[in-house]
């Protein structure tokens, strides 16, 4: 793998130098799907985290989903606090997607049993937060507390899925999670759409007009 995909501790190590020591990383996933929760997390790692699984660890994107279940347990042992926040897909069809970014993230940064006094943010802001914060573009490539809360976000929501395909079978939610892929299309087209599909989200929107 590209070693500019694996992320590193600069970023936190720059906030400790400057006597910050409670820094969360924080992610979201879920935001294409057209089906199911979008989901963000936020992990506060120790100043020097410890273990193989660290050289493991990337953008969740960039691993299996074995690899990515492999890592919670080991991010779980290891971070200081970790919070995940939860927008159902009604709320994302009233609010949008960046506002329910925005509050899935503030849930997730709320959950955490300690408060953080830094936030390092996969390409999001959140000004209505009083907390000293930087929004990096590719954050889950750059920063390993990033990466760490994709993968938990991205586990997490992948549970979820898989218990809504037990409720709400034959769209495939188990193995698309929710994405517009061709199978998920043509169910969708064949059932109509479940009580967990984003109906502001194309092709919904069309179908439903």
């Amino acid at each position: 793998m590209n070693k500019r995909h694996t992320p590193t501790l600069n970023e936190e190590k720059n906030l400790y130098h400057l006597g910050y020591h409670l820094i969360a990383g924080v992610d979201e996933v879920g935001r294409g799907p057209l089906a199911g929760p979008l989901v963000a997390s936020a992990v506060i790692l120790p100043p020097s985290p410890k273990g193989k699984w660290l050289s493991s660890v990337r953008d969740s994107k960039e691993l299996s989903a074995r690899k990515r279940e492999a890592l919670v347990e080991p991010i779980m042992e290891s971070a200081i606090a970790v919070g995940t926040g939860t927008i159902p897909p009604d709320a994302v069809d009233l609010w949008g997607i960046t506002k329910s970014t925005r509050v899935a993230m503030s849930i997730a940064i709320g959950k955490l049993h300690q408060c953080p006094q830094c936030l390092l943010i996969d390409a999001v802001k959140l000004p209505h937060l009083k907390i000293l914060q930087k929004s990096i573009v590719h954050g889950d490539r750059l920063s390993q507390s990033i990466a760490c809360a994709s993968i938990i976000a991205k586990v997490y929501r992948d549970r979820m899925m898989e218990k809504l395909d037990g409720l709400y079978p034959g769209y495939g939610f188990t193995r698309h999670k929710g994405y517009g892929t061709k199978e998920h299309i043509s169910n969708l087209k064949r059932l109509g759409p479940s009580p967990i599909h984003r109906r502001s989200f194309a092709p919904l929107r069309n179908m439903l007009q």
